[in-house]
């Protein structure tokens, strides 16, 4: 063995953890970890308004149910950034997050993994205003104003009473478990 060939136990150490006293291990220990450590999904969506308090929800190509506009955050995106980049590009119309009205994790649903869902409160605009809608044939079919009796009826069941439980509070943002106070009587519902 020469000198500038590694010991076996400098193979060893390397092999198993990068060194964390320089800036480099600490990269390359990081990088370990990300392709390690589980993946969650985000999703970003928002409550659009008219001013009578209907809301926006989107009739799509790929599931029976509507949904709010929105969408997957792409990797290294915001959630803020994605809500108003999904409602761009599937509806044609520009948006501005107000404020984030509730973070809520959902369980597995439908074949999907578990998810954490960032709602944005994208504010109340004229009745009008989907009428300007430009759509993603590919995705979605059409845009609605729903009451609180079509949106229980069309969307999802955690997505009713997600919205349900946000219309219900005056201000703030609300942290929710599969669309219900962890603490309320329904959290252990499923989807």
């Amino acid at each position: 063995m020469t000198s500038d060939e590694p010991t076996e136990d400098q193979v060893k150490a390397s092999t198993t953890r990068p060194n964390l006293a320089t800036e480099a291990g600490r990269l390359a220990f990081n990088k370990i970890l990300n392709a390690r450590m589980p993946r969650k999904r985000l999703i970003a969506q928002g409550i659009l308004r008219t001013d009578g308090d209907r809301i926006a929800l989107c009739e799509l190509t790929y599931k029976k149910d509507w949904d709010l506009p929105g969408g997957i955050v792409d990797p290294g995106e915001s959630p803020a950034h994605c809500v108003v980049r999904e409602v761009k590009e599937e509806l044609g119309l520009d948006v501005a997050v107000r404020s984030l009205l509730a973070v809520n994790w959902l369980p597995p649903y439908r074949g999907w993994d578990d998810a954490l869902l960032c709602l944005f409160d994208l504010g109340h605009v004229p009745e009008d205003f989907l009428e300007r809608a430009s759509l993603e044939a590919r995705e979605i079919k059409a845009v609605h104003w729903a009451d609180a009796a079509t949106v229980a009826e069309r969307v999802a069941p955690y997505t009713a009473r997600m919205v349900a439980e946000v219309l219900a509070r005056v201000e703030g943002t609300v942290y929710l478990e599969n669309s219900a106070d962890p603490q309320g009587p329904t959290a252990a519902e499923g989807p």
